[in-house]
């Protein structure tokens, strides 16, 4: 099997219509072509042999060349003398030999614990894999996580222990469109990833407190009261088993648990259920009615169900209903996750997560330790264990015994996390922060060490999509003279640190050795070559050495699990951990928007996205908007127990009475949201918090409003 270094001149050959690479927003990943013209101008077009997209883009697509060219593009390291000075340019070399030094004394008098890494679901498994190492071999903590534990987290734990495996989509997403139904929970693709779209061509039923453009085309929309999504699933696995929809042969062969789950929905008659949720229970028995008479179903999940306190169990919820009704494993049927952030499928399966190791493996598991540190050439003795989770790495910095460095790599928590203003204060109470990103964040801002990096089409590596296709990212423009890849920082600073001979900035060399690193794991790419990749135009993992063909569909015969199996795991429903009431009376839910992605960090830079969609809003119907004296573009004072923002209203019957809605793109919406953690995956619960509200001005009512 060859070994991959810096990618073959026959791998990295221009299509017809310049290099073939993949967009730089979601988890489809979208194929396209980008060429730089003569005089610098930046060509996409889309390419027509990635079944995700298969000839479409959508806006962010389209526009993605400005990322490359546009004068918001960090080319210079920025350092500050000290806190109160500014961040000044200076030399790479200079910035790196800064870092190193600070990071050593705070290691010598601390312990490797008080310095932290922060990663992200955008970077390629390449840096992914290495970040994890870079953390625990070249600084020895083990206070690493990243955003995509704000992101993928609860769907992947409800998986892991439904299936024994988490893949967003376990089958193709050419699969969706043999399926004649589709419940779709918490998702709004129509915005978040246009071209998924294409996929739905038979009967959808969506559940969301808001009519989305999604919802819009839905032939059934449930529209839930936020934070009741578990009970609606717990009210409909109810109807599926004593109304003749469960397939009970499939229960027998292929699951496990199964009477315990049943005992667990004896009182969730649709009725309560109603009550709980705002669905009315003639809905629900006509969503149920729709999937089992169904020869082909799906259910999907986004983060509408899986953000929350008890997301895992929300998405068990909806798991427990798709094995009832006998889909996943089944050729056009299934359950699946709709992954957001671009490589947040591979991002959380190579060892940027606090628990895990590449390949996904734990980091509690001997064997596991065993098997990695003999790949990096370490004493398993020396790996550290498990570290704080996302929001609880961030909410300890700077804290007594937490770290007192941070390095962030492809995330702006300033914006991305809940109870924001609480997280910007910690990170100003750290002795350093180090950024490494393409423009001046507001994370970035903050940093005492600005690094700027190379971007998507500047670079060579692989993504895995929702699907779990991995896809090979060329490189079609070459970066701005200076900037250095991501890779090359941590070879730096490793070298620096003494560990120069364990980090390579080559990704062809980081990804074999990540091959090595997976090889038997749940998430094994031994078998993938970027070769491979270019000639099959992806791979689907798990794809073990010895001429393994990929895995599109690992449910088919057995799942993942000792037994072979499918576990039911019973769940039961509890509230929001905030409720409304009399001084907060209204719900807030958080989203995105069609021309915006993420905190914003890349599309609010980009003047067709930021015609199309400025600045953030407020969403409410128009009954709350007349009793607030509110009109079409008023400002109103959005108020919650953590702090407290202002946005232009948008007036629309398509949200419930009760609930508002703002997108997360801009900051504001997240200085109001709960950090409370699901037990289990750690997830905020972005998806609803209780809020007051009034007209413009400064923030009225309770008078509890902290920045803080």
């Amino acid at each position: 099997m060859p070994i991959s270094h810096s990618p073959p001149a026959a791998v990295m050959a221009p299509a017809h219509l310049g290099e073939a690479t993949h967009c730089p927003y979601c988890a489809l990943q979208c194929g396209m072509n980008v060429r730089r013209d003569g005089d610098g101008a930046i060509t996409i077009t889309p390419r027509d042999d990635v079944p995700a997209n298969a000839g479409a883009l959508c806006q962010k697509g389209w526009t993605a060349g400005a990322l490359l060219t546009g004068d918001a593009r960090l080319t210079t390291p920025l350092a500050r003398a000290d806190r109160a000075a500014r961040l000044e340019p200076v030399g790479y070399d200079e910035a790196l030999d800064q870092v190193a030094d600070r990071l050593r004394d705070l290691r010598e008098r601390y312990g490797p614990d008080a310095v932290a890494v922060f990663g992200g679901g955008g970077l390629t498994n390449e840096k992914a894999y290495q970040l994890g190492k870079f953390a625990r071999v070249a600084l020895g903590t083990s206070q690493i996580d990243y955003n995509g534990r704000f992101c993928m987290s609860s769907a992947a734990a409800a998986a892991g222990r439904a299936f024994g495996l988490d893949r967003g989509l376990p089958f193709p997403i050419t699969d969706i469109a043999a399926a004649e139904v589709v419940l779709m929970a918490g998702g709004n693709v129509a915005e978040t990833m246009p071209p998924f779209m294409r996929h739905l061509k038979n009967t959808l039923i969506v559940v969301d407190p808001r009519e989305t453009r999604t919802a819009r085309q839905a032939a059934l929309h449930l529209k839930i009261t936020p934070g009741t999504d578990l009970a609606l699933a717990l009210g409909l696995l109810h109807i599926a088993l004593t109304e003749g929809h469960a397939d009970l042969g499939y229960i027998a062969a292929r699951t496990a648990g199964f009477d315990a789950v049943r005992a667990s929905v004896a009182t969730w008659w649709p009725e309560r259920a109603e009550r709980v949720t705002g669905v009315p229970a003639a809905a629900m028995r006509r969503a149920v009615e729709l999937l089992g008479g169904a020869r082909t179903a799906m259910i999907l999940t986004g983060r509408g169900a899986e953000q929350h306190a008890k997301g895992a169990d929300t998405v068990t919820g909806f798991i427990n209903l798709a094995l009832a009704l006998g889909l996943p494993g089944r050729p056009g049927s299934g359950y699946g996750c709709v992954t957001g952030q671009g490589n947040g499928q591979g991002g959380r399966e190579h060892g940027q997560k606090a628990d895990q190791l590449p390949g996904y493996r734990r980091i509690d598991d001997p064997a596991a330790r065993a098997h990695v540190a003999g790949v990096w050439g370490v004493d398993p003795a020396d790996l550290p264990g498990p570290g704080r989770s996302a929001y609880e790495l961030l909410d300890a910095l700077g804290t007594p015994g937490g770290p007192r460095a941070l390095l962030v790599f492809g995330s702006n928590p300033v914006v991305s996390a809940p109870r924001a203003r609480h997280i910007a204060g910690r990170l100003a109470a750290l002795d350093l922060l180090v950024v490494a990103d393409v423009v001046l964040s507001e994370t970035a801002a903050l940093a005492d060490v600005v690094l700027p990096v190379t971007q998507w089409a500047e670079e060579h590596g692989t993504m895995t999509n929702l699907e779990g296709r991995v896809l090979l990212r060329r490189r079609a423009v070459d970066p701005p003279p200076g900037v250095r890849g991501d890779l090359a920082v941590m070879a730096g600073l490793a070298a620096r640190l003494g560990h120069g001979a364990k980090f390579s900035a080559d990704p062809g060399i980081v990804f074999d050795e990540l091959r090595r690193a997976s090889a038997g794991g749940p998430a094994d790419y031994s078998g993938i070559t970027y070769e491979r990749i270019a000639a099959e135009t992806g791979v689907f993992w798990p794809a073990p050495a010895g001429g393994h063909p990929g895995t599109p569909r690992p449910f088919l015969d057995r799942f993942p699990t000792p037994d072979g199996r499918a576990r039911f795991v019973p769940v039961g429903h509890r509230p929001p951990a905030e409720e409304v009431d009399d001084d907060y009376p209204y719900y807030l839910t958080t989203g995105r928007v069609l021309a915006q992605y993420q905190s914003g960090a890349q599309t609010r830079r980009i003047a067709a996205l930021n015609e199309a969609a400025p600045e953030t809003f407020v969403e409410m119907h128009p009954d709350l908007a007349a009793r607030l004296g509110v009109t079409v573009g008023d400002p109103v004072r959005i108020t919650s127990r953590r702090g407290s923002t202002e946005a232009a209203a948008r007036v629309t019957p398509a949200i419930r009475h009760d609930t508002v809605f703002m997108p997360f793109h801009w900051e504001g919406a997240n200085h109001l949201t709960n950090p409370a953690l699901d037990p289990l995956s750690r997830m905020p619960e972005f998806k609803v918090c209780a809020v007051h509200l009034a007209r413009g001005g400064p923030a009225a009512g309770p008078g509890r409003e902290r920045a803080a």
